[in-house]
């Protein structure tokens, strides 16, 4: 039965995407099986698995809607692009017409939980990448999931959005989801030659200490993570063995064997 979690924060940049792509290839070489949804219209994720031509796919907003509406014999497995030995949900501006739709529904915080239950036991992993903001999409990946990722940069404003977010995930907690818990707060963008890295990580650390888990493993500072973003593919594929490739790999170890 997959562990369902989502990797989220308010403020953009701050390597969701690039955390839910490299999270995954990190998790399958575990040899776990992994199914990743891109949750984002920008669809930044679905390119890095080398998906072309996304008006001609069926997509996570699609399978939203068919839900949404209440379409009779959809499978889910029909939405699924597998690549590289892992599984894609993908996504693309559909879904920001999705979005203006479910925010109408009463109830509509719970679609993603009804689609994704079916299939869970099919997988180790359940990775959910959501957007930059506390819409009815990210709303919709807390109520699905089991666990939530916050990744936040080492740069001066390292923890805005955190607090909010995670106001946020109680609020689900206690209203819809009592099962969601945070599974950690990642560092990423790291350089550990600055001072500002070490005060601020220091910062984060204290303010959570005893309350979230503030996991071991810092992804580092590299140009290679854009390359390889730019180019559409993994860390694990432009530049293996990297010490950012080395760091999910870690990553991924404390997740599955914590």
């Amino acid at each position: 039965m997959a562990e369902i979690i989502t990797v989220a924060n308010r403020k953009g940049g701050v390597g969701k995407t690039t955390t839910t792509l490299n999270l995954a290839y990190s998790i399958k070489e575990l040899g776990k099986k992994v199914l990743v949804i891109d949750l984002d219209p920008q669809a930044n994720l679905t390119r890095c698995f080398d998906v072309e031509n996304l008006e001609n796919i069926k997509t996570i907003g699609h399978l939203l809607m068919a839900e949404l509406e209440e379409e009779e014999n959809y499978s889910v497995k029909d939405y699924v692009i597998s690549y590289d030995k892992i599984d894609l949900i993908p996504s693309s501006i559909y879904l920001s017409a999705t979005e203006t739709q479910m925010r109408s529904e009463t109830g509509s915080e719970r679609i993603l939980s009804e689609i994704i239950e079916p299939v869970r036991e099919h997988y180790d992993y359940v990775l959910i990448d959501t957007s930059p903001a506390l819409n009815i999409l990210t709303i919709n990946a807390l109520c699905a999931s089991d666990s939530v990722l916050v990744t936040a940069d080492t740069q001066m404003f390292a923890v805005v959005g955190i607090n909010e977010l995670l106001k946020t995930v109680q609020k689900i907690k206690k209203r819809v989801n009592s099962g969601l818990k945070v599974k950690g707060i990642l560092l990423t963008m790291c350089d550990n030659r600055t001072n500002l890295y070490k005060t601020l990580t220091e910062q984060v650390e204290e303010m959570f200490q005893g309350r979230i888990k503030v996991f071991q493993t810092k992804i580092p500072k590299t140009v290679k993570v854009g390359e390889a973003i730019y180019s559409g593919q993994s860390i694990k594929k432009y530049a293996k063995d990297s010490s950012v490739d080395v760091a999910y790999d870690n990553l991924a170890k404390e997740i599955c064997y914590e």
